[in-house]
């Protein structure tokens, strides 16, 4: 049996971007870090990124003159990225009112996970960076703005009575098999941003062979709650609707991981990112090591109320300029920009 670090399935992930490899303690934070420079990169667009304004490049000067050629950022070079003095830690950064904002496209994005969504990401994260980038680029473009909450459910119901125009980020039920799912009635999802890996968690003192679905018959996984599970019944998989598994909950992705070490599940289900995150927040990288084989890879969308107005045209919108950030590479520069924010700590 193969089983591998994280870094590992991130490497393969982000292959195409060029990136480096992904942890959310890293990503929080943006100053004291290190950032490896990436071809392109200029002092200002490393201050825009991670300051927000181009202008305070001489920071980065100051402290890494030795590293720079005059001013010229050589790739691969490791930069020191200091905090501005007066400058709030990240943890100081509380959530703003979930109020639209003084624009024609108010989004909501949901959660605080790294590099997905954050208050203190640049760009609020890789997905609001690719929606906005989007945005601008579409046919006949309008002013749009981006708000985050912590609640999914609230998060919804903004949509459903249209206070928000657009949500993200939502992994796409089957609606031909579910049609009956909340989302699919009620929601049009937007092309893909982007696919993540759903990886088996277990125990590094037990086999656990998963080469094949029939391997998990009579296994036991554990998903947080709220996780949707639609990819464990997809096709003529139906592990959950014909009791080939037992499904549990737990309130927490962390709760899900203690079951696994406490032995009361053989295996947490969880995207690539959370899982890794928790190992790491925890110290169990020793104790809980992800599986080779994914159990599915699940796409990213954009979700718009279907009582929208103008839903549609929003949907058209944002297509289009998803369509023209893949095709003009932007999409690679951006995915590659957050994901290179984060250290090899995995």
């Amino acid at each position: 049996m193969i089983q591998t670090t994280p870094i590992h399935w991130l490497i393969r992930l982000t292959a195409p971007f060029g990136a480096l490899c992904l942890t959310a303690q890293i990503a929080a934070a943006l100053c004291d870090v290190d950032y490896k420079a990436q071809p392109g990169d200029t002092l200002f667009s490393i201050a825009e990124f991670h300051y927000g304004d181009r202008s305070h490049w001489a920071a980065l000067y100051e402290v890494n003159a030795a590293q720079l050629a005059g001013a010229t950022v050589i790739p691969g070079r490791t930069l020191r990225v200091p905090c501005l003095a007066g400058a709030p830690a990240p943890e100081a950064v509380v959530d703003a009112p979930l109020e639209r904002q003084n624009a024609e496209i108010n989004l909501l994005g949901i959660g605080d996970l790294a590099p997905f969504v954050g208050h203190s990401l640049p760009q609020m994260g890789l997905i609001p960076d690719l929606v906005t980038t989007a945005l601008d680029l579409s046919p006949s473009p309008v002013s749009h703005a981006v708000s985050i909450g912590t609640d999914r459910a609230e998060q919804i119901a903004l949509l459903e009575s249209v206070a928000f125009d657009m949500g993200f980020p939502h992994a796409r039920p089957d609606c031909e098999a579910a049609p009956e799912d909340r989302l699919c009635r009620a929601f049009h999802f937007s092309d893909p941003l982007m696919d993540v890996p759903m990886m088996l968690f277990v125990r590094a003192d037990r086999q656990f062979p998963f080469q094949a679905d029939a391997d998990l018959q009579g296994k036991s996984l554990c998903r947080p709650d709220g996780v949707f599970t639609h990819d464990l019944d997809a096709g003529d998989r139906r592990w959950i609707a014909d009791g080939k598994i037992t499904y549990v909950t737990a309130p927490t992705a962390r709760g899900c991981f203690e079951q696994v070490l406490a032995g009361e599940v053989d295996a947490v289900s969880v995207d690539l990112f959370v899982g890794g995150s928790v190992l790491l927040e925890n110290g169990w990288r020793d104790q809980i090591v992800p599986l080779e084989r994914p159990v599915s890879l699940v796409g990213l969308h954009v979700i718009i109320s279907k009582s929208h107005w103008r839903g549609t045209t929003h949907l058209y919108r944002l297509n289009a300029g998803i369509a023209r950030l893949k095709q003009e590479g932007r999409y690679e520069q951006i995915v590659s920009r957050h994901l290179a924010l984060l250290s090899s700590q995995f």
